[in-house]
C-alpha cells in the first residue's frame, strides 16, 4: 500500500495535501506535479511512502533540478514508484546505460556459444556449475545498494538534520511534518 503527499511552503506556512501518482511514471512528471502545487517557486516536498518497506521525499526549489533521498534504495527498487526515483545518477550510473546493456545483449551471446548449443562447462541438467559469489553480486552494475541513498542534507535547513533522517523508518512522514512545523496541516489529509 502506498500513500503519497504534497508539502508545498507558502508565505502563510505550509500547505498539504495527499496527492495520486496514476498518471507519474517518471521523475520528470514527478517534478512537473511538484511545480503545479508550487506557489511563486516555493519549496515542494514529496512524500512516497510504501507501507513497511521505504519512504521518498523529492525537494523541488523553483527551477533547480529536484533532490532525492530514499530511505532504502533496495527495497525501493521492487517498487514502481520507487523506480522512478531511483534515476541513473542517484545510482551513480551512466543516463542510459542499462538500455545499451541490454541492447547489446540481445544482439551478442556474451557468453561465446552458439543460440542452442551447451556450453562446455553445462552439466547434464543444463546447469553450468558455476557458483554466485559475493564477488558477482558486488560487480553487478545494476546491483542497488541495500539502504538509504541520496540526498542526506535534503531536509537538513528544514528543521530535519542528516542524523535525524537517517533514524527515520517507515511512517516517517509524521516525524518529518513535526520538524517542518507542518504536523497539523499533514494531519489534516493523512
Amino acid at each position: 500500500m502506498y500513500f503519497a503527499a504534497l508539502l508545498a511552503r507558502t508565505e502563510d506556512g505550509w500547505e498539504a495535501s495527499d496527492t495520486e501518482l496514476d498518471d507519474v511514471e517518471t521523475l520528470s512528471d514527478l517534478t512537473d506535479l511538484a511545480h503545479e502545487a508550487s506557489v511563486d517557486e516555493d519549496t515542494v516536498l514529496v512524500y512516497i511512502e510504501q507501507e513497511d518497506a521505504w519512504f521518498g521525499v523529492v525537494r523541488v526549489d523553483g527551477e533547480e533540478d529536484p533532490r532525492i533521498y530514499i530511505s532504502d534504495a533496495s527495497a525501493a527498487a521492487r517498487s514502481s514508484y520507487g523506480e522512478i526515483l531511483l534515476t541513473d545518477e542517484l545510482l551513480g550510473r551512466e543516463p542510459g546505460a542499462e538500455d545499451e546493456i541490454a541492447a547489446l545483449e540481445e544482439l551478442v551471446d556474451l557468453d561465446g556459444t552458439e543460440d542452442g548449443e551447451p556450453d562446455e562447462d553445462d552439466g547434464a541438467d543444463g546447469s553450468t556449475g558455476a557458483a554466485v559469489t559475493d564477488t558477482d553480486l558486488d560487480d553487478d552494475p545494476d546491483a542497488v545498494p541495500a539502504g538509504p541513498l541520496g540526498d542526506l542534507g535534503i531536509l537538513a535547513d528544514l528543521g530535519l538534520s542528516e542524523k535525524d533522517l537517517l533514524t527515520l523508518r517507515t511512517d516517517a512522514l509524521a516525524e518529518i511534518a513535526d520538524a517542518l512545523g507542518a504536523a497539523e496541516v499533514m494531519e489534516a489529509v493523512r
